[in-house]
């Protein structure tokens, strides 16, 4: 579940990264 939680933050943190590029 920790492992879960973890790679669910590294996308919401690339989403934002993405987003702040383009």
């Amino acid at each position: 579940m920790f492992l879960k939680d973890f790679i669910f933050s590294i996308i919401c943190m690339l989403l934002l990264v993405i987003c702040v590029l383009v």
